[in-house]
C-alpha cells in the first residue's frame, strides 16, 4: 500500500480512474443528490480499488456487463471520511457506484428562497476544497488523482445548473425537471469540481466570458466585472495562452464562504465583490491567476498547498501591476501583509503550520487554512524573481508550466526543477527559511512606495493627534483607504471611531473590505453605533474572511461578547459548514 496523500484513501498501486461519467440528481426537499457515477480507467484493470467518501449512502457497485461488485466501507475518520473498497473483476474497464449524499454534506450548501436575493426559488451550491469531493461524489480525493468527466444534472424545472465544465445540452424531462449536460475534457483535481443550481441568468463580457446570477443580481455582476477580458489578455502576456477555452464566473448568494473559487470555466464568487465601483473586482485577477498557477498545475496534496496559492498571489499582483501601476502593486502587497500578520498571531502556539512545506497527518487541511501559503509563497516567488531578474523569472515561468503541465506536484518537484533551470538560487534566497522554517525570513522582501509610506506615516500618527486633510480623505482610493485602516492602531477609543465615521462615511461603504475593517475597529472599541451594522454583516455575510476578524474583535468586551453569541446563535443556519466551524472556534476562545 502507498498513500501519497494524507488526506485520502488513493493507494497509487492501485488502478487511477481517469475519467468521471457523473448523473446527479438534485432533490431540494430532501436536500440530497441521488448519484451515479462511473469511473473510468482507460485500459482493462482488476483487483481492489478503494475509493474516499464521508457521509454518502452507497446503494450498489458493478462493473457494466458483469454485474454487481463486491464492496466494503471502511471505519469512520473524522478527517478522511470511509474508505470505499471494490474488488474488481479481469477486464474491467469502468466501475459504476450508486449512491446518495447526506443533507449535511460538507460540499454542499442548500439554501432555502428567503436566503437568496430574488426569494422564490431554492439554490445550491457546491464547494469542494480542500477535500469535501468526497462528501459529493465517491472518488479518488487527492490532487494528484485528476480526471476529466462528463456530467448530467437533472433539476426542478425552472431552475438552470452550471459546473466547472463546458455546457453540452439540456432538455427538459417531462416530469417537471430539466437534465443538463456537461463536459470537461481536461484533467482536473477533484477539489475543482463544482455545481451550483438555482434560478441564474448570464450576460456576455466578451467572446470567452460572461457571468452568470440570480436574476436581481446579474445586472450589476456584469457591470461590476465588465474589463475581465482585458485581465484576461494581460494575464495571458505573463503566463502564456489561457488553457481552459472560456473564462465564466458565477455571483453566488452571500452565504459563499470565500471571496472566490478557481473552478476552471467557472469561477465561484461572492456577492460582497460588487462594491459599486469596481473597486473590488482585483479579486478576479487572483482566480484568473489560477487558471495558470493552481488549476494548470496544481499541488499534490494541501501539504503543498502554497504551491498553488504563494504563486497564485504573486501573479494576481503582477496582473494588478501590468494594468493600475507599481503603485497598485505596493498596495496590494501591503493589504497582504496585514493577513500575513493576522494568521501568524493566529498560529503562534502552533507554529508548525506557518511553514510552507506542511505536514498535515491527522490534521484537517481546513484547520490548517490561512493566509500563511498566500502571502508567505508569495513572498518566496518574489525573492527568486528578484534574485533572477524579472525577464529571465518570465522564462522560467513558461517553462514550469510547461513542463508540468494538467500534472499535480510536490515541492520537492518543484525545488528540483528551479535547481535546474535558475542553479543556486533556492540557496541564494535562502528558500528553506520558507519552506521549513516556522514565522517569517529575516530577508523576506519588502515593498514600497512613496504613495504606501506616506500612507503609514500617516496612521503611525494617529496616537499624536495626527489626522488626514480633507483634501486627502478627498483624492485616497478605495486601496488607500483600505491600507491607511488596517495600518491604525488596533485599540481605538470611542472618540477615534466616531471621527473616523464622520470623516470617511465609513458606515454606509459598499466596499466589504473597506466596511469589515472598519466594523472590526469599532467592534475592538465597543462603539455602539457600529451595532446596527455589525449585526447586519454577520447576518448575511457568510465569508470567513469577515467573520473571522469581525467575531474576534466582539471577543474583547463583555457586551460585544453577548452581542457576538446572539448574532452567531440567529445567523448560523444560513451560514456555510465551514464558516460555522470557524466562528465556533472563535467563540471558544473567548474569556469563559
Amino acid at each position: 500500500m502507498h498513500r501519497p496523500d494524507p488526506h485520502s484513501y488513493y493507494d497509487s498501486v492501485q488502478p487511477r480512474a481517469r475519467r468521471l461519467r457523473l448523473k446527479l440528481g438534485v432533490d431540494f426537499a430532501a436536500k440530497r443528490i441521488d448519484g451515479e457515477v462511473a469511473l473510468e480507467f482507460g485500459e482493462a484493470v482488476s483487483g481492489v480499488l478503494d475509493l474516499d467518501t464521508k457521509g454518502l449512502e452507497i446503494l450498489g457497485a458493478q462493473v457494466p456487463g458483469q454485474g454487481p461488485i463486491p464492496w466494503e466501507l471502511g471505519e469512520a475518520d473524522s478527517v478522511l471520511g470511509r474508505r470505499l473498497r471494490v474488488t474488481m473483476p479481469d477486464g474491467t474497464r469502468e466501475v459504476t457506484v450508486r449512491y446518495r449524499t447526506a443533507p449535511d454534506a460538507m460540499a454542499l450548501q442548500w439554501l432555502d428562497p428567503q436566503q437568496t436575493e430574488g426569494k422564490v426559488a431554492p439554490y445550491l451550491f457546491s464547494q469542494c476544497q480542500q477535500i469535501h469531493a468526497r462528501t459529493m461524489v465517491p472518488c479518488q480525493d487527492t490532487p494528484i488523482a485528476r480526471v476529466s468527466y462528463q456530467a448530467e444534472v437533472t433539476v426542478p424545472e425552472g431552475l438552470t445548473a452550471v459546473m466547472s465544465a463546458g455546457p453540452d445540452g439540456d432538455e427538459a424531462t417531462g416530469d417537471g425537471r430539466h437534465t443538463f449536460r456537461f463536459t470537461m475534457p481536461q484533467p482536473i483535481p477533484t477539489y475543482l469540481l463544482a455545481l451550483a443550481v438555482g434560478r441564474l441568468e448570464s450576460r456576455d463580457l466578451s467572446p470567452r466570458s460572461r457571468v452568470w446570477a440570480e436574476p436581481e443580481t446579474v445586472a450589476s455582476a456584469a457591470w461590476e466585472f465588465a474589463g475581465v477580458e482585458e485581465m484576461i489578455v494581460k494575464a495571458e502576456g505573463l503566463f502564456g495562452p489561457y488553457p481552459w477555452d472560456r473564462y465564466d464566473m458565477l455571483v453566488l448568494p452571500p452565504s459563499f464562504p470565500y471571496g472566490g473559487m478557481e473552478n476552471p470555466r467557472m469561477t465561484f464568487l461572492t456577492p460582497t465583490l460588487l462594491a459599486g465601483d469596481r473597486s473590488l473586482v482585483d479579486v478576479v485577477a487572483h482566480e484568473l491567476a489560477h487558471s495558470w498557477t493552481g488549476n494548470l498545475v496544481t499541488n499534490a496534496s494541501m501539504e503543498h498547498f502554497w504551491l498553488n496559492e504563494g504563486f497564485t498571489v504573486w501573479a494576481e499582483r503582477k496582473i494588478l501591476r501590468t494594468l493600475h501601476g507599481d503603485d497598485a502593486a505596493a498596495l496590494g502587497w501591503a493589504t497582504g501583509q496585514k493577513a500575513l500578520e493576522d494568521s501568524l498571531e493566529r498560529f503562534k502556539k502552533e507554529p508548525h503550520l506557518t511553514v510552507l512545506r506542511m505536514h498535515l497527518e491527522g490534521i484537517d487541511p481546513d484547520d490548517a487554512f490561512s493566509s500563511i501559503p498566500y502571502e508567505k509563497g508569495a513572498r518566496l516567488v518574489a525573492a527568486l524573481e528578484a534574485h533572477v531578474g524579472e525577464d529571465r523569472f518570465g522564462r522560467f515561468l513558461r517553462d514550469y508550466m510547461d513542463a508540468f503541465r494538467f500534472t499535480s506536484i510536490t515541492t520537492e518537484q518543484f525545488c528540483a526543477f528551479v535547481e535546474e533551470q535558475l542553479p543556486g538560487a533556492l540557496a541564494a534566497v535562502n528558500a528553506k527559511a520558507y519552506l521549513d522554517e516556522p514565522g517569517m525570513p529575516a530577508t523576506a522582501p519588502q515593498f514600497h512606495s512613496a504613495q504606501l509610506d506616506g500612507l503609514t506615516a500617516l496612521a503611525e500618527g494617529w496616537a499624536g493627534g495626527q489626522r488626514p486633510t480633507e483634501a486627502q480623505i478627498a483624492a485616497w482610493t478605495p486601496a488607500e483607504l483600505l491600507v491607511y485602516l488596517q495600518k491604525l492602531p488596533r485599540q481605538l477609543t470611542q472618540a477615534d471611531c466616531a471621527w473616523l465615521d464622520a470623516h470617511f462615511k465609513l458606515m454606509g461603504r459598499g466596499n466589504h473590505e473597506i466596511l469589515v475593517e472598519w466594523l472590526t475597529l469599532a467592534a475592538a472599541a465597543d462603539y455602539e453605533p457600529a451595532f446596527p451594522r455589525i449585526r447586519e454583516v454577520l447576518g448575511r455575510v457568510g465569508r470567513m474572511k469577515y467573520l473571522r476578524p469581525l467575531y474576534g474583535a466582539l471577543g474583547q468586551h463583555a457586551r460585544t461578547r453577548a452581542v457576538a453569541r446572539e448574532i452567531f446563535a440567529a445567523a448560523s443556519p444560513g451560514y456555510h459548514g465551514l464558516s460555522r466551524r470557524v466562528v465556533q472556534s472563535v467563540l471558544e476562545s473567548y474569556p469563559a
